[in-house]
């Protein structure tokens, strides 16, 4: 079974077939760091790229990265197969991203080539179990979500391709993502339905600085407050300077942290009181409620904060 991580706020492309863009990855801290061999990469520079990308994953990882994956080209193409041969040759390797999934059958023959080259590599060889995360580009895709979620245990999360989408259904992308709303909220649903970590919002295309500041632009913020709204819990970011602004929103904010650490404190008291519904600041607190403030409060560990901390400054809340 594929290790389930849940923190993936960030998905941040590095292209496979630069040499000092992989060198440079190494000093960055997004959540899932992914090195590319699909659309960064031209035709001719593909087996190169591979080879690259390898001895990239057989490094070491660096503490401030959370996971390693690589985007190997779609099944369709025909040269998945050649980039799985490659890099599932790496005991480093814990995570494939397969873009262009139209069908159950694309996860199912990843899942068997992955099956298959595990089992003749060297019984005593210690990796970690393989993850994979699905790229929904298409109105195929989207229509097949039901059979691409349940077609293999390894499966973990969704990610949402808005450029092949808009091209597949010859959409014209606008400021205010309105276009992609149906797409966006099915993968989500389709997403928690089968019970996957992760669902990874679009690309945000600007990343230039509008400020004068050199800081990201504000379309991106406003971008995955957004798909954070939608049910989306992590974004795709193609330039370092994205992955804190998507790391910051996707992650609990200090406000929200309180709220829940306060809700949890007073929900135990009331439990042991015989209590199934009570309120906190005038607003009723029951069941759903507290399960949402105990999971703010996992994601807050998972990123980091002192969440024990604040559960004794709070310690005295009591329930309404």
């Amino acid at each position: 079974m594929a290790a389930r991580n849940t923190l993936r706020r960030s998905l941040l492309y590095v292209p496979g077939s630069s040499q000092r863009f992989l060198d440079k990855s190494r000093s960055l801290a997004a959540d899932c760091l992914t090195y590319d061999l699909e659309d960064s990469v031209t035709p001719h520079m593909k087996a190169e790229a591979r080879s690259l990308v390898r001895r990239a994953i057989d490094q070491p990882t660096p503490n401030q990265i959370r996971e390693r994956a690589v985007r190997i080209n779609s099944v369709d193409s025909g040269l998945a197969l050649a980039d799985l041969t490659e890099v599932l040759q790496s005991p480093n390797l814990t995570t494939i991203v397969i873009p262009k999934v139209n069908s159950a059958s694309d996860l199912t023959f990843v899942t068997d080539v992955i099956t298959h080259t595990l089992y003749q590599q060297p019984q005593e060889t210690q990796r970690p179990p393989i993850s994979l995360l699905a790229l929904v580009e298409s109105a195929k895709s989207l229509t097949n979500l039901t059979q691409i979620t349940s077609s293999t245990p390894l499966l973990q999360g969704l990610i949402f391709a808005a450029e092949d989408f808009a091209l597949d259904l010859s959409l014209t992308r606008t400021p205010s993502l309105t276009e992609f709303l149906f797409a966006r909220s099915a993968i989500a649903t389709a997403a928690r339905a089968a019970d996957l970590p992760s669902t990874i919002d679009l690309v945000c295309t600007s990343y230039k600085s509008d400020k004068g500041d050199g800081s990201p632009p504000l379309a991106l913020e406003e971008e995955c407050r957004d798909g954070r709204r939608l049910g989306f819990n992590g974004k795709q970011c193609i330039h370092p300077t994205q992955v804190k602004v998507a790391n910051d929103i996707f992650g609990p904010d200090a406000e929200e942290l309180v709220w829940a650490v306060r809700v949890v404190v007073a929900d135990e008291k009331a439990a042991g009181q015989g209590r199934g519904a009570w309120t906190l600041d005038g607003k009723m607190i029951d069941v759903p409620v507290a399960m949402k403030a105990k999971g703010i409060m996992k994601k807050g560990e998972a990123c980091g904060v002192d969440v024990g901390a604040l559960r004794r400054e709070w310690e005295h809340q009591e329930p309404e």
